[in-house]
């Protein structure tokens, strides 16, 4: 079927607005029409060539919508489901078949490989195969195939076109803080970063009853926001040393950090704040592929310190993914006071949007 989607033809360039030819889904694919998509930070990454993926291509990877059509080997979802799309994943690696599949094995295969597993391209243009696959969807467009393991089916209540920063940027910052680092009531938490990840484990932290969320943000409206949504203090980076400000609120050192930034100097900083038997959660995607945090191991031994790598806040979206939409009908969770929608063929004045900081998690809605 010709569909319309957002192209990236060129590392770093705008995003093209073009007729292209999308397959029909294969026996174990689903085709979802799109009703919203968040616009993320690893988009942007993959598209300026920080992470690995062919182009001309299609990102987005934040996708909601409805299922329009399933193939003959589907029995997960039928036609007419509301479903979120998430990231993708063999189901096959030990870590599948621990219920992690944010660790599966062939993850970069899965998500950044621009095709299917049998190196066919799900999208056409001119006759050219487009990079597709993106997270398993490529949903910067009308209509996307999906797969089994990466669509989650929704209640017909929920604000469908909202949800699908659910499916990466809101279930990976507060799965950092339910499931990752598994915080203690009562403990103290520190962000670095005010984006939808970092104010996702706000949101998070203010479910698990956390005595202090300290936010690290350099916009002055996010720490605002961070503020109304339950953080307990925030901080300017600007206003003088990281570790000398965290200390200020908190003497002994806060007991956990969580990294949305990918800066290593900033994470650098967040390690002379941390407590005895602190945890630390590296989640930001870094610009140079081979930034590298240098640790102090006589401090990191005194203090008993982990530093731990986490991917998509170790959640199985079948399972999170309905434990977060459950939280935000009862009032707990409200991840929509992050979201701002935009037109999807606004998405080039999107993205520049999101890069002044004059929104948190952009979602671009069709008309």
């Amino acid at each position: 079927m010709e569909i319309t989607a957002a192209v990236a033809t060129e590392i770093g360039g705008a995003f093209t607005l073009q007729t292209v030819t999308l397959d029909d889904p294969a026996p174990d694919e689903i085709l979802v029409e799109i009703a919203g998509v968040g616009l993320c930070h690893t988009d942007l990454a993959a598209r300026d060539g920080h992470l690995p993926f062919p182009l001309p291509g299609v990102f987005g990877h934040e996708g909601s919508g409805v299922v329009a059509a399933v193939g003959s080997a589907v029995t997960k979802v039928a036609v007419g489901d509301k479903v979120v799309l998430s990231f993708n994943s063999c189901g096959r690696c030990t870590e599948c078949r621990r219920n992690e599949p944010a660790y599966c094995h062939e993850f970069m295969a899965y998500n950044f490989g621009g095709a299917r597993q049998d190196s066919t391209s799900t999208l056409h243009h001119n006759g050219q195969s487009l990079g597709s696959e993106f997270f398993g969807q490529s949903s910067f467009a009308t209509y996307a195939i999906a797969h089994e393991r990466n669509v989650v089916k929704v209640g017909n209540d929920a604000p469908l076109a909202l949800l699908g920063p659910l499916g990466c940027g809101v279930q990976t910052g507060a799965g950092a803080v339910l499931n990752s680092l598994d915080c203690a009531p009562g403990s103290t938490l520190l962000v670095l970063g005010g984006g939808s990840v970092g104010l996702s484990a706000v949101l998070a932290g203010v479910v698990r009853e956390l005595a202090r969320i300290i936010v690290v943000e350099p916009h002055a409206g996010r720490r605002d926001l961070a503020l109304s949504l339950g953080a307990t203090h925030v901080i300017d980076p600007a206003a003088g040393p990281l570790p000398d400000q965290v200390r200020a609120i908190v003497p002994g050192g806060v007991d956990y950090a969580i990294d949305t930034t990918g800066i290593a100097d900033v994470l650098q900083q967040a390690m002379l704040t941390v407590a005895h038997r602190a945890t630390v959660g590296i989640i930001g995607v870094p610009a140079d592929p081979e930034a590298a945090l240098a640790l102090n191991l006589i401090q990191a031994q005194v203090l008993g310190v982990r530093v731990i790598g986490i991917v998509e806040g170790d959640s199985d979206p079948d399972v999170f993914i309905p434990q977060l939409l459950e939280l935000h009908r009862t009032g707990r969770f409200p991840f929509d006071k992050l979201v701002t929608t935009m037109p999807f063929s606004h998405i080039n004045e999107a993205v520049a949007a999101q890069h002044r900081g004059e929104a948190v998690k952009i979602v671009l809605v069709h008309e």
